[in-house]
Order: structure tokens, then sequence, then C-alpha cells
């Protein structure tokens, strides 16, 4: 009925480690039927600090079986049976690696003793493993071994089995129940409560502390996500394992939860946070004249000392705000940097080209439609609302920009018309603009999705 696992390891998550120990013990909720453990040979070096930890060395493991050696076996001892391990997750993510390298398909119903323990038996100081024995009177023989610890979790997964009066161990095998996923200390109250909505939200460690801030269009969703089975970079046992709470702010729409984030990463500096502590990379678009008298645009990497036409958070919104220019003003593909291929452009060969790939010849007309171009650029750089849907049907929200730098966000009533700049600003929080900020709304000036743009 149950399979009781327990493994040791090379490191501390699964995409980057491998097993060096298994043991598992079946079940069938009153005794032990069944066990079986093995040394796992990872095909690489045991780390010092891992072998200090366990006992278990590089020569230890030189003539034990591969995982490939043995996985027909261990399927077998797992196969049907409710997976079960303390911090299960841990665990099953480093057998399922192992599984899916050698072809085969696993998807089990798993428990966490760590959740249901903080279930059955609430109010303890710690529900690590050794803590969790000693609380309940267990003893721990060979500690930071497979076989030990897969004993002791037998062990106090038969107390919990005593001590469930109100069923939380039924509960957690139900489908969908969530308890599967989540991470061990994080009760499932506080993510059954998250709205499927627009916002940004906050993971909390033990203290209180911000360990990691995230934006999404849905929240609950968006969490889930994290710590479901293919969610590899969230199976670092080492995040998981701090999170022990969930807040979040709704913003109405994804264009606030992204200025948000970027604002909230840099205020709380979150340690799990990497992506916006790196440097931004910035794309522009740049004019020039070649040899032949023709002005040119080309969207490149913004540098120091460089001064572009106009800026956005990535190549794809440069390209895609610059094929718009051309295709308004009858631009030459070519002559501005979209067409790679060698030859004339895509217009003249189909008829459509106003002269541009004709010599010199073209050049006065050509370059004005061009300056009207640039002419057309200024509208990024006036003051604008971005208005879009609001946290509730009764409001709306506000995003300002003044002469194309942002100001802050707010929200307004459904019935206030945004008639003027002043009038704007009453309704927005000024925040500070940043290079990543500023990306975001380059981006929905040069692309509005989801949002009105009203032109002061």
């Amino acid at each position: 009925m149950y399979a009781i696992v327990d493994i040791e390891t090379t490191g501390g998550f699964a995409a980057s480690h491998r097993i060096t120990e298994i043991a598992i013990y079946h079940h069938d909720g009153i005794r032990i039927t069944d066990s079986y453990r093995s040394l796992v040979n990872p095909g690489r070096e045991i780390p010092y600090y891992i072998t200090g930890l366990t006992g278990i060395t590089t020569e230890m493991v030189m003539d034990a079986p591969s995982f490939e050696e043995i996985a027909e076996e261990v399927f077998a001892k797992l196969d049907g049976r409710v997976f079960i391990a303390h911090n299960a997750h841990f665990d099953y993510s480093f057998i399922k690696q192992e599984f899916e390298m050698v072809g085969v398909n696993w998807q089990p119903r798993k428990l966490c003793t760590v959740r249901l323990s903080r279930k059955i038996v609430p109010g303890l100081r710690s529900y690590s493993l050794g803590s969790l024995a000693e609380s309940l009177g267990i003893q721990i023989e060979n500690r930071h071994r497979a076989d030990g610890d897969a004993h002791a979790t037998v062990k106090i997964f038969h107390e919990l089995l005593e001590r469930d009066r109100e069923g939380h161990i039924l509960k957690a095998l139900k489908k969908n129940s969530g308890e599967t996923i989540l991470p061990p200390n994080l009760p499932k109250e506080e993510f059954d409560k998250l709205p499927s909505l627009p916002g940004v939200y906050y993971f909390l460690n033990a203290r209180g502390q911000v360990i990691y801030v995230g934006k999404a269009i849905n929240i609950k969703k968006r969490i889930a996500g994290h710590f479901s089975g293919d969610a590899r970079e969230w199976s670092r046992s080492k995040i998981r394992n701090e999170i022990h709470h969930v807040t979040f702010e709704l913003t109405g729409n994804e264009l606030i939860a992204l200025i948000l984030e970027s604002q909230e990463i840099r205020r709380l500096w979150p340690k799990y946070n990497q992506a916006q502590k790196q440097k931004v990379e910035e794309w522009g678009l740049f004019s020039y004249e070649d040899r032949n008298g023709y002005l040119r645009f080309t969207a490149n990497i913004i540098t120091k000392g460089t001064f572009p036409l106009i800026r956005f958070g990535n190549k794809s919104d440069a390209w895609n705000f610059l094929w718009e220019k051309v295709r308004e003003f009858e631009l030459c593909p070519k002559l501005s940097g979209l067409q790679i291929a060698k030859g004339l452009c895509f217009a003249h060969q189909t008829g459509e080209c106003r002269g541009a790939c004709e010599g010199v010849e073209g050049a006065a007309d050509y370059n004005n439609r061009l300056t009207q171009a640039v002419v057309s650029f200024k509208a990024s750089g006036s003051s604008v609302a971005l208005i879009g849907r609001g946290r509730n049907i009764e409001e709306q929200s506000l995003v300002l920009v003044d002469k194309g730098v942002y100001c802050g966000f707010g929200y307004f009533g459904r019935d206030v018309a945004i008639t003027d700049f002043e009038s704007a600003r009453t309704y927005v929080r000024v925040s500070p603009e940043t290079p990543i900020v500023q990306n975001v709304v380059n981006s929905y000036l040069s692309n509005p999705r989801d949002v009105e743009l009203v032109v002061f």
C-alpha cells in the first residue's frame, strides 16, 4: 500500500546531482511488510562535505550498481504504492529524474510526512526529521544514511496514522488536494486563499523575511506552477524548505504587476530574485546616412555613450516597432536593418518599393519619409496615460508617463474622467524610474496591449 523512502545524494537538487543510496520500506498501514536498500554509483565523485554528512565516500560506491542497473527493481518496489518521504518532493524529484533518464514513466500518489506532521502534530518548534523524531520519542539509528532515515520515517508515519483523528492523510491523498506539490512548510490554507487574478506575490521565510517576489496574471496558477513536477528551476529543496508563508498584492493587470514586481525587488532585494540583479540590456533604434545619401535605421544594444532615437526593453520590441514604422511610412526593410538576405528588398521584389533600392536618385524623397517616421517616434515621448483594468469592477488603473519618462501608477474610479495630465497626476503613486520599469513602459507604449493609450 505504502512505499516509505529515503535517499542520499551528491547534492541538493535533482537537475545537477545524483542518488548515492536508496532505501524503501513497504508498509500496509499497520506494519512493515518488505524492505529494500542499495548503495548507488552516481558516476561521479562524491563531494567531501557530502561524505562528512553521510559517511558515504566515492570508494564505497565505486563497485555499487548504477541507478540504471537497479531501475527495474526499484520501480517494482514503488509501482502502485503511495510514495512517502520526509520532505517528499526532494526524494521524489531525484527518483523521478533518474527514472526519466532510463525512460521509465513514474507518476505516484505522494504523501509528505513534514506536511502531515504540521497538521496532525501542530505547534512543534521544528519539523526536521531529527527534531520531529525526538518530539515523538523516536530514536534514529544510522542518521543521514538512507536506511536509518527511512526506518525513522516509517515510525513517524505509524505515529501519524495513530494520531490522525481528522482524516488528514486521506484528505491529502485525494486527487488535486494540492498537498503533494506544495513546499513542506507552506500551509495549504494560505495557498487555498490565493486569488486567480493579476498581481505580485511574496514568499516569506520562518522569520517573515521576503525571500522571493514574483508577478503573475493568475497568482494562484503561477504559484502552483512553481512547484509542479515540470518546474525544474524550483526543484531546489533549499528554497522550497525556506518558504513558510505567501502574501500578495493585486494589481488589476499585467502592466502594473510588472512595474510593482521590479520596484519591490529593488526595495526588498530578496535573496532568490537573481534575474533583476543582473545588468539590464536595453535596445534602441539609431539612424545614420550611408554612402549613397540614404538615411538608414538600425536596431542595436544601447551602450555607454550612444544616444538612440527611442529605447526598448528587448530586441523583439525594437524590431516589432520598426516593422510598424516601415509599413506606415513605406520604408525599405533592407535599409532599416530588417532584411539580412542579400539582394534587393522584399518590397522591391513585390513591386511595392518607392525607390530606395534604385540608387541615389530617390534619396531625397526617401529621406523625407524616414524623417517623418522619426518625428512620429516623439509620440512615445509625449505625456500619456496607460489606462487598464483595476483591482475590482469599480476602478481602473493608471500608469502615467511624462515626455517618455515613467512617473508612477495608481487607480481611479470608473466614474472619473481623465482629461488632462495634471488631474491624472493626483491619482498616481509617484515612484522612481528605473531601467527595467522604463523598458516595461516603453514596451507598452510601442505595443499597447490590454490598456488604452491616452495622449495629453
